[in-house]
């Protein structure tokens, strides 16, 4: 079931979110202990075993945040979502040591550490800045950015601009960034433009929570209807234009 694609949802004045709000990010693991306890270790969170074969990293303070999932397949492919790190120092010997693994150091064309997780997922790790203030986990290193690759970057942050509220802004390198969304615990969320077209199934998704009682409303703007809930989910699995998967979720009565 898909509607027309690329049609941004209709704003809503106050900041406040036309369709839906931020809830939080999934990860794909073969193993979500081993996973969750490396990203629970390197942002100073705390592992929550829930009982079903899936983890939890926890915010020290803050909310829960990050879901760490068991799927039966390794990941293959480039990983089209990932976090940005601010890091607590100059350069990534804790990661390293926790467990990263280093992709490419700075250069003359990034000013940042590249680097994959214990699944090989990528990551990006900055130095400190003397403004940076503690992320949502209470601590640096801490995320400050989520960023997605996109074939049409402003396309896609207008579209979830439009879902969750908040402005887009722009750089000089052609992406687009969504700023102020509802519920979303970060500075900045990135699209970044990239040539290809996405192929395989994300290993980082996010959820939202929904303002309507179901997703019509997502599927009027453009989403597309991958599962509904049944016996065995209780929320909407859906993809954005691009094809990014997103679970949605109904408003708790």
């Amino acid at each position: 079931m898909t509607a027309a694609p690329g049609r941004a949802p209709q704003r809503v004045s106050g900041g406040e979110p036309s369709l839906a709000r931020f809830k939080d990010l999934c990860l794909d693991a073969v193993d979500p202990h081993a996973l969750g306890d490396f990203w629970a270790r390197i942002l100073g969170g705390d592992l929550v075993d829930l009982r079903d074969g899936d983890t939890r990293v926890d915010g020290r303070p803050g909310p829960e945040s990050i879901w760490v999932n068991r799927v039966p397949e390794p990941r293959t492919g480039k990983t089209r979502a990932h976090l940005d790190l601010r890091m607590d120092r100059p350069d990534p010997a804790g990661l390293l040591a926790a467990g990263a693994r280093l992709l490419r150091e700075p250069d003359d064309e990034v000013a940042w550490w590249v680097l994959a997780d214990p699944d090989g997922n990528e990551f990006c790790a900055f130095a400190p800045r003397p403004d940076t203030a503690p992320g949502p986990f209470g601590s640096t290193p801490g995320p400050f950015e989520l960023v997605v690759d996109a074939r049409d970057a402003t396309a896609q942050a207008t579209w979830w601009a439009g879902v969750l509220g908040g402005r887009v802004d722009h750089d000089g390198d052609g992406a687009a960034s969504v700023v102020g969304a509802a519920g979303f615990p970060w500075e900045y969320w990135v699209f970044a433009p990239v040539p290809e077209p996405k192929s395989v199934k994300n290993r980082l998704h996010w959820d939202v929570d929904l303002t309507g009682d179901d997703c019509t409303a997502l599927l009027d703007a453009g989403a597309t209807l991958l599962r509904e809930p049944d016996d065995d989910i209780d929320w909407w699995i859906l993809t954005d234009p691009e094809g990014n998967e997103f679970c949605a979720f109904a408003p708790q009565r």
